[in-house]
């Protein structure tokens, strides 16, 4: 793993904010996009919410947005590739690194968060504590690499522990939501209820938003774009 890293150190990192090139997004956002290098949160909501499907896009989305490799942690073996490279994260950016038990995974984070080669470090865990997560925090801070975290549980137990607070800059819940109805038979764009629950100098907010397309952005569904500003993010998304 760390030489397939060091391929990448050089210089310092990026540390501006990661736009969703989304007005109703970035105007929102402290910065006008993502911090970088520092510890975001995602949750999954809705129906087989433990599983996290419409979150790990999402945040594959965001990882793709970002340059160099992705080290993804995790301890369950569901994590399907080609639905990644669906998000824009190709699989030959990924590196893995699977622990036996999930107690392994914040250490493994913490410790790919130090490699400065590294675009974002991915983490799959259900406990992350006030003290775990402001070491993560830290870490994030001191190399710029972006942490995004995913939380997943089985048990209801386990559900409630996402609640809890954590030193994230930012909390994030989505959920999928009915996609437009086609004009012949046919599947068309996922919808994402996309929930800032907590941000850093920024209100709560609710989006409904089109998943990640191949480049990993998002976009606002076109019977939903009917306010100006909405209008003039599709534009420049198609431009």
């Amino acid at each position: 793993m760390r030489l397939q890293i060091a391929r990448y150190e050089g210089g310092p990192q990026n540390t501006t904010p990661l736009p969703f090139s989304l007005r109703a997004l970035d105007n929102h956002l402290p910065g006008g996009g993502l911090a970088r290098g520092a510890l975001h949160e995602m949750i999954e909501a809705g129906l087989a919410s433990e599983f996290a499907g419409s979150t790990t896009l999402f945040t594959a989305g965001i990882a793709a947005r970002l340059k160099g490799p992705v080290l993804w942690c995790l301890n369950r073996r569901d994590l399907f590739a080609p639905g990644l490279l669906r998000a824009g994260l190709h699989p030959d950016r990924v590196i893995y690194a699977e622990a036996e038990r999930e107690r392994e995974i914040l250490p493994l984070i913490e410790e790919g968060l130090r490699e400065k080669g590294l675009a974002a470090v991915v983490g799959e865990v259900t406990r992350m504590s006030l003290i775990a997560s402001r070491r993560l925090q830290l870490a994030a801070e001191a190399t710029g690499v972006t942490a995004l975290i995913i939380r997943r549980w089985w048990t209801l137990a386990e559900k409630d522990l996402v609640h809890l607070p954590t030193a994230a800059v930012t909390r994030w819940r989505i959920a999928p939501t009915p996609s437009e109805l086609m004009p012949v038979p046919g599947l068309g764009r996922e919808r994402w209820q996309v929930e800032l629950l907590r941000c850093r100098g920024a209100e709560p907010r609710t989006w409904i938003l089109e998943a990640c397309d191949a480049k990993g952005r998002l976009a606002l569904p076109a019977d939903l774009a009917d306010r100006s500003d909405q209008a003039a993010d599709r534009r420049a998304a198609a431009s």
